[in-house]
Formats: C-alpha cells, sequence, structure tokens
C-alpha cells in the first residue's frame, strides 16, 4: 500500500485523529467547568463536586477521561486525590478558549470578564 506524503504544514492522519480525541474531551460542557474550576489551583474531587453540583462518581468519571487525554494530572496525598492541569499548554489552550468565546467579534470589544464565566 502507497500512502501519499503529507504536504508542508498539512496534518497527518495520526495527528489529526490526536487532536480530534483532544477536542472530543473538550466537547462536554461539564468537563470544562472543571477544568475552569482547576485553573485556578489543585482542587481534590470532593471540593470540584461541591462547586458543580454534580456527584463525586460523576466528578470521577470526567477526571478519568481528562487524565486520559492529559489534560488533568492527579497527585495522591493519603486517602485523597488532587486533580490539576496538566501543565502551562493547558492552561494556555483553556485561557485562549475563554478569551475567543468572551470576544464579541468587533475589533478591540471583549465581553466583561467575571468571577463566573
Amino acid at each position: 500500500m502507497v500512502t501519499a506524503r503529507a504536504k508542508p504544514g498539512a496534518l497527518t492522519e495520526k495527528r489529526a485523529e490526536q487532536l480530534a480525541a483532544l477536542f472530543s474531551a473538550l466537547s462536554d460542557p461539564n468537563r470544562l467547568r472543571l477544568m475552569r474550576l482547576l485553573l485556578d489551583e489543585e482542587r481534590c474531587v470532593h471540593e470540584l463536586s461541591t462547586a458543580l453540583g454534580l456527584e463525586q462518581s460523576a466528578v470521577s468519571h470526567q477526571l478519568r477521561l481528562l487524565r486520559d487525554r492529559r489534560l488533568v494530572r492527579r497527585r495522591k496525598e493519603g486517602r485523597h486525590a488532587w486533580y490539576a492541569l496538566d501543565d502551562a499548554h493547558v492552561e494556555a489552550l483553556l485561557t485562549f478558549a475563554l478569551e475567543h468565546v468572551r470576544h464579541d467579534g468587533r475589533p478591540g470589544r471583549k465581553k466583561p470578564v467575571g468571577r463566573h464565566e
């Protein structure tokens, strides 16, 4: 089987699949809400579930998916697991996405920034 080479600047099929998986993980509103809370500081499942009004099992499930996509990381301390955004790339991705949705489309105009996105 002969495969065509990607042109410079084009995505390979593998890289496109990786990006699709990343954006799929970011497509759930509850996962985004979790990530927004983690943008501020490291938190445990109990704090996250209380802040979002979700069951701890639901939060744990979403965090597992985000960990699988390397969007969050876990640190165990005794019986508690603490979660944070995985690295500066994830922080930048989330920050830029938030800025993009706040932007109203007119040059130099942004929607007011508040504590609650």
